[in-house]
């Protein structure tokens, strides 16, 4: 799954900027002398409005200035890998994250206040900057620091070493278990990549006890519930929101699993995959059973080739890397967007330079929160990465459209519309738009489509639940609710319930699994990528009714359409100035999220699924 290190979430780019504040409601010098001068102690001043909206000003041109390092520091070290570099960037983080707790804890103290609504909503954007809140002490801070530095540790340096000496990194470990149809061979990569993990379970125990320490002084129930408060409606509420929407997709991959696993049982035996329960975890190509794709030979439908090969297509057009930028650029300007800035193409890194390293992953970035826009990509000339950088482009049109936002505002209406964004323009990357631009002479029937379906269902939908359940653990781990003592056991609890995935071989509570995941060690709330997975689809549907489609949804492209181009740039102008609910309603009429765009994508699969899975037993 390709994720953007967009650098202008207000996580990143809100966590420190206390140097301003640090004087902010404060006596003036003046009234200390006379203090002094009376040999009485000085009166409590009272926080006022006024004071709220100083500390709002005085915050925003700090953290302007704290952004601007912290970007340039970051973007150097992911593109000159040395060890100076690294420090750099390290120093960088570390003054930011020293004064992320005290800048939230300086925002709390004007909760009581009665404040217009602008300036109410900055400060609980400054107060939900933190993803790990601290406890004030500064020694239990230093603590926790030093457990997240551990945590990140134990997994970055991860490796599994087997008897013959061997090492093996999670990337190897990866790349073979999306080619290797081997049983054993796929169950010792998976058993060995998970020792790596039982480490962190007291670590991690710890670090949990800290971090709700600080929600509660914050004002939050635990961390959990402050992680819910962040999509502009009611913890609680917002978790039930989730599990509605879930509801609406789980039969179509109801239909999915059911099909998936008799394919891999006719390919391993029913001895090993048991078609009346959940799926062994190691045999669906990915370390962690989150997608699916790499299994798709397996399961693919018979003449499903669509008959072209759109990596051979560019090949044949002469597309090199800056074309295919180019390429995907031309999309959104063929939609009314202007084009993007020159410094974009002088300052963006495009292909692996072969004198140093660098970060290969695909990225975008804002590095002034104006127009110093750039990727970062090590393209390769594949179908697959053209989709990738309309993708990347499309973070990057987000970014310059809410540039003109406060600071406080320069981010995505929740968390899960970047990514959306992304993926929404790359749904467009259809056989007619390879038409519409010259790559491709004539567009298959309909009858190929079962293919493509499948290919994209095998990541997309058999994500969606991977997507809700690891938060549902921790958000369960951070309220009590689960215990230390029951990690484990609550984790494949939820595997099974919510994807009909088992661990092949017995677990315990020796073991930490979800360890094993870097979102959990590395503290990154993962349900983002549950809602960007329904919300590009409701976007894609909608954008394609505004620009007057007359095709099935899956077949639909929004090139060239001025009309959807006017109504997405709306919406991604407002920033996360406004509630998340008035974001989505702009471009898709209703402020609720509703998953049955996604049925109304995929309604061929399904019909299809439904055949195939005549005469078997689905479930678990």
């Amino acid at each position: 799954m390709k994720t953007i290190q967009f650098k202008k979430t207000i996580t990143a780019a809100l966590v420190g900027s206390a140097l301003a504040i640090a004087g902010c409601n404060q006596e003036s010098p003046k009234q200390n002398t006379q203090a002094a001068a009376s040999d009485a102690k000085p009166a409590v001043t009272k926080i006022t409005a006024a004071d709220a909206t100083a500390f709002l000003d005085a915050t925003e041109k700090e953290l302007m200035a704290l952004y601007n390092e912290v970007s340039r520091a970051e973007w150097i070290y992911a593109n000159f890998i040395t060890h100076d570099t690294s420090q750099l960037s390290a120093a960088a983080n570390e003054k930011m994250t020293a004064a992320v707790v005290r800048l939230a804890n300086e925002a709390a103290k004007f909760d009581d206040l009665q404040l217009d609504a602008d300036s109410r909503r900055k400060l609980n954007k400054l107060k939900l900057a933190l993803t790990l809140p601290a406890p004030q002490d500064a020694t239990k801070t230093a603590e926790l620091s030093k457990l997240v530095a551990e945590l990140g540790g134990l997994y970055g340096k991860g490796k599994y070493c087997k008897e013959d000496g061997k090492c093996l990194s999670l990337g190897d470990m990866t790349a073979t278990m999306a080619t290797s149809r081997d049983y054993n061979e796929l169950l010792e990569l998976w058993q060995g990549w998970r020792e790596v993990a039982k480490p962190m379970r007291p670590l991690y125990e710890q670090q949990v006890a800290l971090t709700n320490e600080g929600a509660n002084e914050l004002g939050y129930a635990d961390t959990g519930a402050m992680w819910r408060s962040k999509y502009d409606m009611p913890a609680d509420d917002f978790a039930n929101e989730l599990d509605r929407i879930w509801g609406q997709v789980k039969p179509l991959y109801n239909s999915l699993h059911c099909h998936v696993r008799a394919k891999l049982g006719e390919k391993y035996g029913e001895d090993k995959v048991p078609q009346d329960k959940p799926i062994p975890a190691h045999l669906l190509g990915n370390m962690w059973a989150q997608t699916w794709g790499n299994v798709y030979d397996l399961v693919a439908p018979e003449n499903a080739d669509p008959g072209y090969d759109v990596t051979a297509l560019l090949a044949e057009h002469n597309y090199d890397e800056l074309k295919m930028v180019k390429g995907a650029e031309k999309f959104f300007t063929s939609m009314g967007f202007e084009p993007l800035p020159e410094t974009f193409y002088q300052r963006s890194l495009f292909t692996k330079p072969k004198d140093r390293d660098v970060q290969c992953h695909a990225s975008a970035w804002n590095l002034d929160s104006k127009d110093d826009l750039r990727i970062k990509m090590c393209i390769q000339r594949t179908g697959e990465e053209f989709s990738v950088i309309h993708h990347e482009l499309g973070h990057n049109f987000y970014q310059r459209a809410y540039n003109t936002q406060p600071l406080y505002y320069q981010e995505s209406a929740n968390d899960g519309f970047h990514e959306a964004i992304g993926d929404t323009i790359a749904l467009s990357v259809t056989p007619g738009y390879l038409k519409e631009i010259g790559l491709l002479d004539t567009v298959p029937d309909e009858s190929k489509d079962i293919g493509l379906l499948m290919k994209m269902a095998m990541d997309k939908i058999a994500f969606i639940p991977f997507g809700l359940l690891v938060d549902q653990w921790r958000w369960k781990v951070f309220s009590g609710e689960v215990t230390p003592e029951n990690y484990n056991q609550a984790w494949w609890d939820l595997r099974e319930k919510y994807q009909g995935i088992a661990a092949p071989v017995a677990r315990t509570e020796a073991h930490f699994d979800p360890g094993a995941k870097y979102h959990v060690p590395g503290n990154t709330p993962y349900t983002r990528y549950f809602l960007a997975h329904i919300l590009q689809f409701e976007f894609h549907k909608a954008l394609c009714e505004i620009a007057g489609n007359k095709e099935a949804i899956h077949r639909c492209s929004v090139y060239n359409s001025k009309e959807a181009g006017e109504r997405l740039n709306a919406m991604l102008e407002m920033g996360s100035s406004r509630p998340w609910q008035e974001a989505l309603e702009s471009v898709t009429g209703k402020p609720q999220m509703d998953a049955t765009a996604i049925l109304d994508y995929f309604a061929p699969l399904q019909k299809y699924l439904d055949e195939q899975n005549q005469g078997r037993q689905c479930g678990w």
